[in-house]
């Protein structure tokens, strides 16, 4: 019998629905999937949802709908196909300037795989990613989809300072810091684009269960483009 999927309270007005474990891309689609599925059947007393690597969260009104009731909405969704997967999701275009003064740690990475920084630009560039979520900062997009043969563990020491708009790898994942922020991940870049800004609408370029690609850039490029 299957685990999932598993539904669990958390607190009085919230609901997590658990559809896998660990970072999968089929369960995260999935997720995205019933995200959507909720979205299009929207059900009186939803406040607000957040979907995560293997899960979505519900926050939710008790008092315009029970937590029985958003249950049984979900595994009619469900039944019905809600988390099939999207392969339309839309796709972004990421400029990237990478190495030097915007990219310090491409020559780190290179070395720790011995390829040449252009070998490990290639790889980066060559893949579509999928946004598994937002977090961490506002904006902050968790892609994977990474190359196996560049994935990088983190720096042992988190820099105190990343600018706004640098492309690091973790691990087996790559992601763009929005807003300057502490962090440890291995800085490969920069892209000139806003990730995020509370002035436009939506604010957020990149959103969970889009697809992103990056391409590379010239300094005098990223210059032109910076904002």
């Amino acid at each position: 019998m299957s685990l999932f999927p598993r539904f669990r309270h958390c607190g009085e007005t919230a609901l997590s629905v658990e559809l896998g474990e660990g970072i999968d891309m089929d369960v995260n689609r999935r997720v995205h999937a019933l995200h959507g599925a909720l979205k299009r059947r929207p059900l009186a007393g939803i406040l607000s949802m957040n979907p995560t690597y293997r899960s979505l969260f519900i926050h939710y009104d008790p008092a315009l709908c029970s937590f029985e009731r958003l249950m049984l909405t979900v595994q009619e969704l469900l039944e019905e196909g809600g988390d099939a997967g999207n392969d339309l999701a839309s796709c972004v275009d990421i400029p990237v300037c990478y190495g030097g003064e915007l990219g310090p740690d491409l020559p780190d990475v290179a070395a720790f795989h011995g390829l040449t920084e252009d070998e490990v630009v290639r790889r980066h560039t060559a893949a579509t990613y999928h946004v598994y979520m937002i977090g961490f900062t506002p904006g902050f997009p968790y892609l994977g989809g990474l190359d196996g043969r560049i994935a990088t563990p983190r720096k042992k020491t988190p820099r105190p300072k990343v600018p706004a708009g640098s492309v690091g790898i973790a691990e087996k994942q790559t992601g763009i810091y929005p807003i300057e922020s502490p962090g440890g991940w291995q800085i490969i870049g920069r892209t000139p684009l806003k990730l995020f800004d509370v002035h436009r609408d939506p604010p957020f370029l990149v959103e969970a269960g889009m697809q992103v690609r990056f391409y590379a850039i010239s300094r005098e490029e990223y210059e032109d483009l910076a904002y």
